[in-house]
């Protein structure tokens, strides 16, 4: 085993992230550690800017604000990320709520599903209505939900179950110390999070692997349509071997590889164009930030 591997901390919530977001053989420890070492620069990364950013307004902690200015340029994260916001202050309020003994659970509780899916707004299941423009952008939004319903609709049963309970996976819920030293809080940060800022990089963190898995079960299908119309009289041209007893079912799909994970990783780090062009003609050599997924 090596270094690295020994240093992995996250490989079966990666394995259930990478589940979740479509892939259904199972991953390697190579693969599941690269992403991990993906996921940590990321975070890490955040860290350094978002502690710039504290620093910049005269502030020796870091805010949710911070975390937000980072992702702005992505509509749909964030309008994904303040859904998740608003259904934890609603499970909150719950909570607070039956601890009270009081009856406003019952309320609150039934827009639970409503604010999770982002089909009721900030102001929650009584707040006024929105107008059909912002609907139309929150459908637009909220398209991730179908990729679940395409994924799960031919499950059964338990296998739904097992789904389910994969998409609790987190970086984050009741791993808090783990989380902080494995993030470089202390280290990058002399900041002390908050449970707002360890929830929101929960959920980017869950964002980060979904995105690269997703990217690279795009390269591995490019890969597979190009073998299959390029080798295709190589393979005829082979004598089909006889199965044995032991041997994987034919229709078992093979995982993705630390290679795919490394060119959908590329792709997604991939610059502007336009940008580039417009540096060509000078002398300073430019070195590429670290893109944000």
């Amino acid at each position: 085993m090596s270094d690295k591997d020994k240093m992995a901390k996250y490989r079966t919530e990666i394995q259930q992230m990478m589940f979740v977001s479509g892939e259904t053989g199972e991953p390697s420890p190579e693969t599941t550690t690269l992403i991990e070492s993906i996921v940590q620069d990321q975070v890490q990364h955040m860290l350094r800017e978002c502690t710039a950013l504290a620093t910049r307004r005269g502030s020796k902690s870091i805010s949710t604000d911070d975390l937000f200015m980072l992702i702005r340029h992505d509509r749909a994260k964030i309008s994904r990320l303040r859904h998740f916001l608003q259904w934890k202050d609603v499970r909150r309020s719950v909570k607070d709520s039956d601890d009270k003994g009081g009856d406003a659970g019952a309320d609150v509780g039934a827009g639970d599903a409503d604010i999770a899916a982002g089909v009721v707004g900030a102001g929650g299941p009584g707040a006024a209505p929105v107008d059909a423009s912002k609907k139309a952008k929150r459908a637009k939004v909220d398209l991730v939900w179908d990729n679940a319903d395409e994924r799960t609709k031919n499950m059964t049963r338990e296998e739904y179950v097992h789904w389910s309970d994969c998409r609790q996976a987190s970086f984050t819920y009741r791993k808090g110390k783990r989380f902080k030293e494995w993030a470089g809080f202390g280290l990058i940060t002399d900041s002390k999070p908050s449970d707002d800022i360890i929830d929101i990089l929960g959920f980017l963190t869950f964002e980060i692997v979904q995105t690269l898995t997703e990217e690279a079960l795009k390269v591995k299908d490019a890969e597979d349509l190009y073998k299959k119309n390029h080798g295709g009289e190589q393979n005829r041209l082979k004598r089909k071997r006889e199965r044995g007893p032991f041997d994987a079912p034919e229709e078992a799909r093979e995982p993705v590889q630390p290679s795919h994970v490394q060119e959908g990783y590329r792709r997604l780090q991939r610059g502007n164009n336009k940008a580039k062009a417009m540096l060509n003609f000078t002398r300073n050599v430019h070195r590429a930030a670290l893109k944000l997924i």
